[in-house]
């Protein structure tokens, strides 16, 4: 399989499994767009990026500094979600970084 197209796969993975418990949340219509986008397009930026580093960090790290905007904007609205953007920042980017490397390389 093309590897775009397993790094497509592996940002829907990623958006969903982000947006999954929003929706039980019942948030907002654009904050489960806007999240699902950002790890939409993690999956496609995160597998070539090659910095030299482990993959699984390399994952956290641009999974993390993407976050920030949103997190500064969602920061004076909601104080409690920073906690949970930064976990799914980590996790997900982390597993993007796995899922990029065992099967794009």
């Amino acid at each position: 399989m093309n590897d775009f197209l397993i790094a497509i796969i592996i940002g829907l993975a990623a958006g969903l499994i982000d947006v999954t418990p929003m929706i039980i949340m019942k948030l907002e219509k654009k904050a489960n767009i806007s999240a699902f986008i950002h790890y939409f397009v993690l999956g496609l930026i995160i597998p070539f990026v090659n910095w030299g580093i482990e993959f699984w960090i390399k994952g956290m790290v641009i999974a993390f500094i993407t976050a920030i905007p949103i997190m500064i904007i969602v920061y004076p609205k909601d104080k409690k979600a920073i906690i949970p953007m930064i976990v799914f920042s980590l996790i997900l980017g982390a597993g993007i970084g796995i899922a990029g490397a065992k099967f794009i390389g």
